[in-house]
C-alpha cells in the first residue's frame, strides 16, 4: 500500500479504523506490518507462509476491529496477538511447535511510535520479564516467547490450568506497571 500522509494518535487511529476509513487501514498497514511480519516470520521460519499469515491477520484485524477495547490494552498489543496467534496456529497446522525462544536475539522492528510514546525492544522486554518472580517468569516466557498455550504449560510443568492462568494474569498485571505512561 502507498505510504499514507495522514498522522494519527492511537486513539484517533482506533476511531478511524472503527469507522472503516481506508486511510486509517493504510496507516495501520504501513506502520505495523513490518513488526508483525518479523514476529510471524520468527514463528514460522518461512517467508512465503508468513506473508499468507500476515494477510490473514490484517483481514482478521479489519473484520474484528469493532471488538477492540482500548481499556484492555494498546492497539499494537491487540494486533500483535492476532498475528502471533495466527502464526502459532499455522505452525501447528504444519505439525510442529512454533519456535520463538531466541526472539530477543533477533533484530525485530520496534512498536511503531504513533502516539509519541517510547518504544521498547524485545531485549528490554525480556530483561523486565526477568525481574518477575521465577514461577511467573517461566510462565510468561513459555506463553509469550516460546508459543505454548496455557494447557501445554499446565501439562509441561504439571501445574493446574487454573494456577497457570492466574499466575500469568498476575504477572501481566505486574508487567503493566513497567509500561504505564
Amino acid at each position: 500500500m502507498a505510504t499514507s500522509k495522514v498522522k494519527y494518535s492511537e486513539e484517533e487511529l482506533v476511531v478511524a479504523l472503527k469507522r472503516n476509513e481506508r486511510a486509517a487501514f493504510e496507516f495501520l498497514y504501513d506502520h505495523y506490518s513490518g513488526a508483525l511480519f518479523n514476529i510471524i516470520c520468527k514463528t514460522l521460519r518461512d517467508e512465503e507462509r508468513a506473508a499468507d499469515v500476515m494477510q490473514e491477520s490484517f483481514l482478521k484485524i479489519w473484520k474484528n476491529i469493532a471488538s477492540y477495547n482500548p481499556e484492555k490494552g494498546r492497539l499494537f498489543t491487540w494486533i500483535l496477538n492476532i498475528a502471533r496467534n495466527g502464526a502459532i496456529d499455522a505452525a501447528r497446522v504444519e505439525g510442529r511447535k512454533p519456535i520463538m525462544d531466541d526472539i530477543e536475539n533477533r533484530s525485530v522492528q520496534n512498536e511503531p511510535d504513533v502516539s509519541g510514546e517510547l518504544s521498547t525492544t524485545s531485549s528490554e522486554i525480556k530483561s523486565i520479564v526477568n525481574m518477575l518472580r521465577p514461577e511467573r517468569k517461566i510462565l510468561i516466557d513459555m506463553a509469550y516467547f516460546q508459543g505454548y498455550t496455557h494447557e501445554e504449560i499446565s501439562e509441561e510443568l504439571q501445574i493446574p490450568l487454573g494456577t497457570v492462568k492466574s499466575r500469568i494474569r498476575t504477572a501481566l498485571q505486574e508487567l503493566k506497571q513497567y509500561f504505564a505512561v
